[in-house]
């Protein structure tokens, strides 16, 4: 925004004014990893972070955007049934981790395919090791099909341990898991590790909403009405349980779990009928916070409500990312006005699988080109976003475009440099840089066509530039 002064009848108009803008950078340079899904923090005060690779593995490192090194903390490559959805896909430190040792995973097993949640023990001798021996299975929870199987698992403010399963995979919920409490699929448990109950390797909180229910509902229930839900997270100001569950066909949407409500799933799809598709009854249904369509992504990745100091700007917001177009977003509400949600900067298609907060509340995110990302304070330009590291890409030009369009970037010294285009489903589409640049202004051209010549569809498409410490995409539209 500009602002205007009147002086002696002249009309002067000051320049814009730079504000800070929240921008990913990459936190660990000298690191990759495998399919990150998850990062957590002990609460142990170290300072150290903990990487959960898809894959199976558990790596811990120093906190340090120096580190060189990463140390494999948990190996369970040999027992996790990995690829598409299926995986090691959680871990949640014990609220007393640092006088037990105990941490918490989630992954899925094959023979037959189920969701395992089990309690390892850290190394009396070696803080960066786990005993491999030392599993205990909390519980198991088969699996009819390879995809929705949640994934996140927390402890609350309460100390007990909260588990999201989906509901069961394939399409439209099939076998209506969703709608029922007679099964642990589709819903958010809540279970008592550290007291367990006869027969149990866990307890059942007193409290829970169906305890003592005479119709066969799974008193381990906290919610249901879930499709899938990969992300949530506990505000750890307030202690509101903020979850992402991931749509169907239209719609991504963001919940407020509270005990014993019913999400909707599979009559609704966000705010919006299913199953029927018109009519449906919602009578007794939680509605979402918030949702948005799949023009603007396909696969919601649930974050958390920011409580650090670095980025003033986003305190008490929820940020959170779609996997599918790469937006990263904050959500601020209050509980009585409308939600609004503002969009934060652009990471690149497929790229945001999982969010992570350090001791000091401070905001990483997981990305599948293979990095952590954290985020910083960029200062806004007139004409695109000067970066710290003095790195900016451009919007194309013209946009909406044909046949051709132009991409313009700068960087502030000689590096290796990727810029490719993609289509929505994650396809590489043409590579036009792949090289070390000098510093300076650069340009691109696509010419709507793929690199074996085949002319493209109008349609959407995003063009995603890769150095060795920023990545950044953008929208390019393609007009016939």
């Amino acid at each position: 925004m500009r602002r205007a002064f009147h002086l002696t009848g002249l009309l002067i108009v000051a320049p814009p004014v730079a504000t800070a803008q929240p921008q990913a950078q990459v936190a660990f340079p000298q690191l990759t990893f495998d399919r990150p899904v998850d990062l957590q923090a002990p609460p142990d005060g170290s300072d150290r972070l903990f990487v959960v690779e898809q894959p199976g593995r558990i790596l811990v490192l120093e906190n340090a955007p120096t580190v060189t090194q990463t140390k494999v903390f948990l190996d369970l490559t040999s027992a996790v049934s990995y690829g598409g959805e299926r995986g090691l896909l959680g871990l949640a430190f014990h609220p007393h981790y640092a006088d037990s040792g105990y941490f918490y995973v989630n992954y899925t097993r094959p023979g037959p395919l189920r969701t395992v949640i089990s309690r390892f023990k850290v190394s009396a001798d070696n803080p960066d090791s786990a005993v491999a021996g030392s599993e205990r299975v909390i519980l198991t929870q088969e699996q009819p099909y390879g995809n929705h199987n949640g994934g996140q698992l927390a402890f609350g403010p309460d100390g007990y341990l909260y588990i999201g399963l989906g509901d069961g995979g394939s399409g439209g919920d099939p076998l209506g898991h969703g709608q029922s409490l007679q099964t642990l699929l589709g819903t958010m448990l809540r279970i008592d590790v550290d007291h367990p109950a006869a027969g149990l390797a866990y307890g059942i909180p007193a409290d829970n909403p169906y305890v003592g229910q005479q119709d066969g509902s799974r008193e381990e229930i906290f919610a249901y009405g879930l499709r899938n839900p990969w992300r949530f997270s506990f505000d750890s100001m307030t202690g509101q349980l903020w979850l992402a569950d991931v749509g169907q066909d239209t719609y991504e949407e963001i919940d407020l779990i509270a005990p014993g409500g019913n999400y909707g799933w599979n009559v609704m799809e966000g705010a919006h009928c299913f199953d029927p598709m018109t009519g449906c009854d919602t009578s007794g249904l939680t509605l979402p916070v918030w949702e948005y369509d799949h023009s603007e992504g396909f696969s919601i990745t649930g974050g958390y409500v920011y409580r650090g100091t670095r980025l003033p700007q986003l305190y008490g917001k929820y940020v959170y990312a779609d996997w599918g177009s790469g937006t990263v977003w904050s959500l601020e509400f209050d509980g009585t006005r409308p939600a609004v949600s503002t969009e934060l900067f652009q990471m690149g298609a497929f790229s945001v699988s999982s969010f992570g907060v350090d001791q000091e509340g401070e905001l990483y995110l997981c990305s599948f080109d293979g990095r952590i990302y954290t985020i910083t304070d960029v200062l806004g330009s007139g004409t695109g976003e000067r970066l710290l590291e003095g790195i900016m890409l451009h919007q194309n030009h013209p946009n909406p475009f044909n046949p051709r369009t132009t991409i313009h970037f700068e960087l502030h010294r000689a590096m290796r440099v990727r810029l490719s285009v993609f289509d929505t489903l994650g396809r590489e589409l043409a590579g036009l840089a792949d090289s070390r640049l000098g510093p300076g202004s650069h340009q691109a051209v696509w010419n709507g066509r793929s690199e074996t010549g085949r002319e493209m569809p109008a349609g959407l498409y995003i063009a995603r530039l890769v150095t060795p410490t920023y990545t950044k995409s953008i929208k390019l539209v393609l007009l016939k």
